[in-house]
């Protein structure tokens, strides 16, 4: 059996669920994961990778874990000695910041945002979407080593257990960039490209105000995000962050709403992989129906509020 190395994300010592993913997307296709960590609180998060069936797992320390760079050689490096097969990382912010330059380490193509992956022949192919979704390509590389990152809350995470073996690298500040200090405000919201449930507004909620409703439905799950179409962001109702679309970001939640969008082929290329999509509108001829599993045709402001309270009565008896 093949391994992979993995690099799994850590917040002061608690593990992503992106990163849970990664492992689960190198174990589905038949390869041994190796996990690697970098940071501070990498050991703890280390330790909690035992529930996760990994077996070996490396952790990165010393300033050079600030710099990309630094972080991105050690990878590569790590690759190489274990003799890995593979390389993955969620295409997350950091991720995407990462694979590219490990890949380059290795002389291996990168293929970004995949979807599948599993073994083909002596090595392996993954699937991506292509062109804003239209397409879903079947790619392979000659290189020997396999690159990529994975779609977030697309990929299963690993059951098991045992006390994996950890090594521990220092690295030394390198690079030519090097993170001086993170920020991040106090009541941070939970970002839509990790959220299990997202509900998004477009147009359709007729003012900024309007998405009082999206907020209260989000907040009746409790563990749902909201987002945005561009055309609400472009008008600075909503931030940039939680745009959903071609150009903001791309969501796999189990499920997905969609209020007041009526569904242009940008805004379909970021959520069409969704688990289950339910569109609230009032025109019935809206593109958005085609890909929804569930539609209902009606005014927002009558239908969310509902759907809400139905919400938290469910909730509330669970």
């Amino acid at each position: 059996m093949s391994n992979f190395v993995v690099f799994v994300e850590q917040v002061g010592g608690k593990l992503r669920q992106s990163g849970l993913e990664c492992l689960g997307a190198a174990a589905q296709a038949g390869a041994t994961p190796i996990a690697a960590l970098a940071g501070d609180g990498a050991a703890d998060a280390a330790a909690a990778l035992n529930a996760q069936g990994v077996q070996t797992a490396v952790c990165f320390d010393g300033p050079g874990t600030q710099s990309p760079d630094a972080l991105a050689a050690g990878l590569a490096e790590v690759v190489k000695a274990k003799g890995a097969q593979g390389f993955l990382a969620a295409a997350s912010a950091h991720g995407r910041d990462l694979a590219p330059r490990v890949a380059a380490h290795l002389d291996a193509v990168l293929f970004a945002d995949i979807t599948g992956l599993e073994s083909a022949g002596s090595g392996y192919q993954v699937t991506r979407p292509w062109l804003a979704g239209k397409a879903i390509a079947t790619l392979t590389s000659s290189a020997d080593v396999l690159c990529a990152t994975t779609r977030l809350n697309v990929f299963p995470t690993l059951p098991g257990s045992g006390t994996p073996s950890v090594e521990t690298q220092t690295l030394s500040d390198a690079g030519k960039a090097r993170i001086t200090g993170v920020e991040s405000k106090a009541a941070a919201k939970l970002d839509v490209s990790e959220a299990s449930v997202v509900v998004s507004g477009g147009r359709g909620l007729k003012e900024a105000e309007g998405f009082g409703i999206i907020e209260e439905l989000a907040s009746a799950f409790g563990d749902a995000a909201v987002g945005a179409s561009r055309a609400v962001v472009d008008l600075g109702w909503r931030p940039h962050s939680e745009q959903v679309g071609q150009t903001g970001k791309t969501v796999s939640p189990k499920l997905y709403i969609a209020v007041g969008i009526s569904g242009a082929i940008q805004h379909l290329a970021g959520m069409k992989t969704s688990g289950t999509i339910v569109a609230i509108n009032k025109d019935a001829d809206a593109p958005i129906f085609k890909v929804a599993d569930y539609g209902i045709v009606g005014d927002a402001f009558e239908v969310v509020p509902a759907l809400t309270r139905a919400v938290a009565e469910i909730k509330a008896q669970s």
